[in-house]
């Protein structure tokens, strides 16, 4: 039996060809990526794309950390506030539009602002 050639991008470090390796997770499922950071194989499904890396779950959580939680609980605040505010600006523009129509003089109403501009009444 030959041994793999050795890999160019690790010198060294034996190439393994993917195709002949199992998901860790699902034995009967082949392999479709390694992680780089514990060297498992993985399907498609135990893989995610992390910062242009595929990541295993364990790494992942590990990599993203503790502070993961945190982020999302803030990043939905943000969009609570954020909500907020535009409710609020639209409800400050639809006053402020219904303040200069109540400021509309009766004439107006009724057309003859414009005759008595122009000299012109009914």
């Amino acid at each position: 039996m030959s041994t793999p050639p050795p890999s160019p991008d690790r010198p060294g470090r034996v190439a393994v060809q993917i195709h002949t390796q199992r998901c860790a997770r699902h034995s009967g499922r082949e392999a479709a990526a390694r992680c780089p950071s514990c060297g498992g194989f993985f399907c498609r499904e135990c893989v995610v794309e992390h910062e242009g890396r595929l990541l295993c779950a364990p790494c992942l959580a590990k990599q993203v950390g503790g502070g993961g939680m945190r982020r999302r609980r803030w990043l939905a605040v943000r969009r609570q506030l954020a909500l907020a505010a535009a409710v609020l600006a639209a409800g400050l523009v639809f006053y402020a539009l219904g303040s200069l129509l109540l400021n509309v003089p009766p004439d107006f109403h009724e057309g003859t602002i414009w005759g008595a501009k122009t000299g012109k009444l009914p």
